[in-house]
């Protein structure tokens, strides 16, 4: 070896450091000048296991020494396993500048889980089973609905178990394998991506045995309607009902038990008999009946309305009188009587007479007007309020009276124009030529107008005909008629009939052949 190259042991310590400044550790950086001393014992003490075989080529240029560690930015120092990231030497052109790093998004709203399920109800029971059905939630997210999951408990325990291992979409499910008169607890829950809901529960256990029949209530018609009584009346109402074992049967108020001092209910294997002696109007409400076997339930509702005749109507007054007419107003009564009002009777009363006489009955506005009253006369009013259980017991009376006055009127008849109806008389239908045969009667017909009324003389082959059985002569509403009486051959000829009034005269002629018998 000349002097001319470099030591073997001295070489591979610049690789040597750059292998070790990677994995550096977490330690802060020391400054420039206190680190470079500890930088160059670090080659010395690793520089040792590397093979004397492998010599790497000596430089081209011996004596120039490796920069030392200290002339090197030292490297920032990062966890286990970090890229560490280059430090550009001096005089190199700076890496282009990295971008901002995007703002974290807004945490979104975490959304609620379902609500719990409707209307859980028990269907059927038998002897190791039973059936439930219930309604879905009303709420069930924007996820979607999952399923259902069925839980039961024995009763005395808190130990639920689920009965079904996925949860299922039907809202109706048997639970099977029980042991017959165990009483079992049973909530299920609506399952969702956002969680589960609140349970829905049973409020009594299910006694597990076979129902024969399911409980159901036969309300009479007339009871599904509201059901009226008057104020004093007794409330007897019997209601059926069908359930095998035998149902029990449950009535409450409003939520509330009844008041069994006022009420009395005896219940029988096949009906229920609700009772009252003598209603009262705080007995009206909303009764529920519940019929119910072991979790299965029927439920009917009755509707009892109780009534008394209204108050009298209120501020009834005399609003204005003219001529022969009267106007009155008022307001609908305090109390209804707890029953609508269906209207008002009004009746008056004259002074000379004092007696009541009802002028209209059912009015349902609260204001009226009187007519065809009594030139004359003071009258008196009075109104009475109705409702379904009559009219009231009182009526109101207006605090005025009503003077019907005499008016000074003087009659002036209307002029009609006179009129001359004097006519002289004229022929508005003529006599008519005639054949008739021997032994037949016949008449001659013809009408006049004209005024005075016109006598009317007939002649025959002018010779007047007077007082002649043979003849006879009528008149009415101007038609003339003249019958000849079995005609014979010498009664043939010409008739003539005359009108004459003191006006002037009109005659008519006509020709009347009598032929012989065929």
């Amino acid at each position: 070896m000349t002097g001319k190259s470099a030591p073997p042991a001295k070489k591979p310590a610049p690789a040597a450091a750059k292998k070790k400044a990677v994995p550096a550790p977490k330690e802060e950086a020391a400054p420039k000048e206190e680190k470079a001393p500890k930088e160059e014992k670090a080659p010395k003490e690793e520089a040792a296991p590397a093979p004397p075989t492998e010599e790497p080529p000596a430089p081209e240029h011996p004596l120039e020494q490796p920069p030392a560690p200290g002339d090197e930015p030292a490297p920032t120092p990062t966890e286990a396993g970090a890229e560490v990231t280059p430090v550009p030497a001096e005089g190199s052109p700076a890496p282009p500048a990295e971008p901002p790093a995007p703002e974290p998004e807004p945490e979104k709203p975490k959304e609620e889980p379902p609500s719990c399920p409707l209307s859980l109800a028990v269907e059927e029971v038998s002897e190791n089973s039973f059936t439930l059905t219930w309604k879905a939630p009303e709420q069930v997210g924007r996820a979607g609905l999952d399923g259902y999951m069925v839980e039961i408990c024995k009763d005395g325990s808190s130990d639920w178990k689920a009965v079904n291992q996925e949860p299922f979409l039907s809202t109706r499910y048997t639970i099977p394998n029980l042991s017959s008169g165990d009483k079992i607890h049973v909530r299920v829950v609506a399952v969702s991506a956002t969680g589960a809901s609140a349970p829905a529960t049973l409020e009594q256990p299910v006694l597990i045995r076979e129902i024969l029949q399911l409980p159901k209530i036969r309300m009479p018609r007339h009871l599904r309607e509201t059901y009226i009584r008057r104020v004093g009346d007794a409330v007897n109402i019997m209601i059926p009902f069908q359930g095998k074992p035998q149902p029990e049967v449950s009535w409450t108020k409003g939520g509330q038990p009844l008041d069994t001092k006022r009420i009395n209910i005896r219940n029988t294997a096949r009906d229920t008999i609700f009772y009252i002696r003598q209603a009262q109007r705080g007995d009206s409400g909303t009764y529920e009946l519940t019929v119910r076997i072991n979790g299965a339930e029927d439920k009917a509702t009755l509707d009892i309305r109780v009534v008394e005749p209204p108050g009298p109507p209120q501020n009834l007054k005399l609003v204005d009188v003219w001529g022969f007419n009267v106007a009155l107003e008022w307001t609908p009564p305090v109390d209804n009587g707890n029953a609508e009002i269906k209207g008002y009777r009004v009746q008056k009363s004259d002074k000379k007479s004092g007696k009541w006489f009802t002028v209209l009955e059912r009015c349902t506005r609260t204001s009226c007007t009187i007519s065809d009253l009594i030139i004359g006369n003071t009258y008196s009013f009075r109104v009475f309020s109705e409702n379904i259980c009559g009219l009231s017991d009182s009526a109101a009376i207006a605090s005025g009276v009503a003077h019907i006055e005499k008016t000074k009127t003087t009659y002036q008849p209307e002029k009609i124009p006179q009129r001359d109806m004097m006519e002289p008389p004229k022929f508005t239908q003529p006599l008519t030529d005639r054949a008739t045969t021997r032994g037949y009667s016949t008449h001659l017909f013809c009408s006049v107008r004209g005024f005075p009324q016109p006598k009317i003389i007939w002649l025959k082959n002018q010779m007047e005909i007077r007082e002649d059985p043979k003849y006879i002569a009528l008149i009415d509403q101007g038609v003339c008629s003249l019958e000849i009486r079995k005609p014979g051959p010498f009664d043939g000829g010409v008739y003539t009939c005359k009108a004459v009034n003191p006006l002037g005269e009109a005659s008519v002629d006509c020709r009347l052949d009598v032929k012989g018998e065929i």
